[in-house]
């Protein structure tokens, strides 16, 4: 498991090629047992472990596939929304943070709205704080499936050329496989609309990769060895970002999918807008969409991430 990172799972930004290395290694492993063909052997190595899911953002992958993950391992699963605890009266993250660390749990998982705030939690807490999405920062196990999913379909990321479409300035998942392609030796290229992205985002990351901005998706597909088309976050206010014709401009339709290269992977982290980021047959297409291996191999990421957390 990896060794070379403290308790907390934050962020991909600051892991060079190794140490993510280390992770999707940890997270391969996991795949048989994520997709419930094997079962870890007894004992289980979270049995008697306590985990919290902190979801203050709606979500239905990331929280299941944690409570999936957690449970897998053996550990108790409880989970908490803003809806239905002491937030709604106005208690803060830190302050219910604090408030269920005092129970004993094991780890805290946490999303939220805002920007560093699963960094601040680890600033005041002593369990092990996980980032399941904080804003517009990063969403880091997303990051580390997406890099998983790409490497099994690839076999190798380093020399790749993979392309992420549409809502880029919104994207935390956009940041944190960024980050993650870019220390790994590939290049990024971001592709959407001059309002979604800019050109200093072509300094996002470090590493022996590059970044590259383009808003030319039609140009761009011949060459690439991957698509990441991301959704359109209309909740932080991407909306006015867009044009009425975004589908016609970015929208990955079966006719831009038969331009593609013959290997090229097509992946979305969802929620999948049908019609309007991707297509039906696209998304669904039996041999070059990955979305549903990004879903299964979730659980595997989060699997190694909770293990390594929480037994340090």
């Amino acid at each position: 498991m990896p060794t070379a990172v403290s308790r907390d799972f934050l962020a991909l930004e600051g892991l060079d090629g190794p140490e993510i290395t280390t992770w999707l290694d940890a997270a391969e492993a996991m795949v048989p047992f994520a997709a419930g063909d094997r079962f870890l052997p007894h004992p289980l190595p979270l049995a008697g472990r306590v985990v919290a899911n902190l979801f203050f953002e709606d979500s239905t992958r990331t929280r299941v596939s944690f409570e999936i993950a957690g449970k897998r391992l053996g550990a108790e699963i409880t989970n908490l929304s803003s809806a239905g605890s002491s937030a709604s009266k106005g208690e803060t993250l830190l302050d219910t943070a604090r408030n269920i660390e005092a129970m004993g749990v094991d780890a805290i998982v946490v999303r939220s709205g805002v920007s560093g705030a699963a960094a601040m939690l680890a600033r005041h807490l002593d369990c092990p704080i996980v980032n399941a999405g904080d804003g517009r920062h990063e969403h880091p196990t997303q990051g580390l499936l997406d890099l998983l999913s790409l490497r099994k379909h690839l076999g190798a990321i380093a020399g790749r050329r993979i392309a992420i479409v549409g809502d880029i300035a919104n994207s935390r998942v956009a940041r944190s496989v960024t980050h993650g392609l870019v220390a790994l030796g590939a290049e990024a290229v971001l592709v959407g609309p001059p309002t979604l992205v800019d050109p200093s985002l072509e300094r996002l990351a470090k590493g022996p990769g590059r970044i590259s901005v383009g808003h030319d998706l039609d140009a761009v597909l011949p060459t690439v060895d991957a698509v990441m088309t991301l959704r359109i976050q209309l909740e932080r206010a991407a909306g006015s970002g867009i044009s009425s014709d975004y589908r016609s401009s970015y929208g990955l339709t079966a006719a831009r999918r038969d331009r593609m290269r013959e290997n090229c992977a097509i992946l979305h982290p969802g929620p999948v807008n049908r019609g309007i980021e991707i297509d039906d047959d696209v998304a669904d297409d039996p041999r070059r969409s990955l979305i549903l291996r990004q879903v299964t191999h979730g659980v595997a990421v989060r699997m190694a991430v909770l293990r390594a957390c929480v037994l340090g």
